[in-house]
């Protein structure tokens, strides 16, 4: 049985599924549709086109499934897209696509602490970790299990990659390879993310590879082209082969690189 608050405004062709709990002042717009066993707080805004998994939370002041910021844009019907048992606290906000038929995709299992932007067309994988003020502009992508640091601002049409970590206040203008830690501003690359890795169970063979991989990028004085073809031409691990396709694939180019004491010897 649903819960619906008396002062909740919910349009008549929004499609609303079971166990679901709307708190007070809560607005559901035309076009939405929200899965099984969610939970609106109170004060809560979902506007559509929109599809909302199941078991998803949200807290108090979220904006979700607005118009974009585009200022291309010119009110076509556009859309976002919501995976299952995602958390948004307060005040976060998520944007529809730009361009007619285009989604904002977000997956499931992520957690978006407050203050959280996610602009026009991005793409948020599975299991990510967005601290408090972490900004994507429009076309970002986010790969699985990243960890953005509190107040991150991405720049249009990035990509950051599995399993990498930013620091506090990075400000990311370029790609951030798979399983880095980036920090700074600009952002550069300071190592491998260590700690994430081994909670991650990464075995010692998987990270050596890695830090070959890493070293061969950053640290051999190689340009992209020459690092990635001396890579390709040994055996690469799974991972280590996802690391180097990804350098590859670049468009913005990846951050550069940077040392700090701790990962001196990364």
């Amino acid at each position: 049985m649903n819960s619906i608050h008396p002062t909740a405004i919910i349009d008549p062709s929004a499609r609303i599924g079971e166990d679901v709990h709307i708190g007070p002042y809560c607005i559901i717009g035309a076009d939405v549709e929200i899965g099984d066993g969610c939970r609106l707080q109170h004060h809560v805004t979902i506007l559509g086109p929109s599809k909302i998994g199941k078991n998803n939370q949200f807290f108090a002041y979220g904006s979700i499934g607005q118009q974009t910021q585009d200022l291309k844009y010119q009110g076509e019907p556009t859309w976002l897209e919501m995976g299952d048992n995602n958390t948004f606290r307060e005040f976060c906000t998520v944007h529809r696509a730009t361009s007619p038929n285009d989604k904002t995709i977000i997956g499931s299992h992520n957690h978006f602490l407050s203050y959280v932007h996610i602009a026009h067309d991005c793409v948020v994988g599975n299991h990510v970790i967005f601290s408090n003020n972490g900004t994507l502009a429009g076309h970002v992508t986010v790969e699985d299990h990243v960890i953005i640091g509190g107040l991150t601002a991405v720049h249009q049409f990035c990509r950051i990659g599995t399993r990498s970590i930013t620091g506090g206040c990075a400000k990311v203008v370029q790609d951030i390879p798979p399983f880095c830690t980036a920090d700074g501003n600009p952002a550069r690359a300071r190592g491998l993310n260590i700690v994430g890795l081994q909670r991650a169970g990464f075995t010692h063979e998987q990270m050596r590879a890695l830090r070959s991989a890493f070293r061969k990028v950053y640290r051999s004085g190689l340009n992209n082209a020459q690092a990635i073809e001396e890579l390709r031409a040994g055996e690469l691990t799974a991972e280590a082969a996802l690391f180097v396709d990804f350098v590859a694939a670049t468009k913005r180019g990846i951050i550069p690189g940077g040392k700090t004491p701790e990962n001196e010897e990364e």
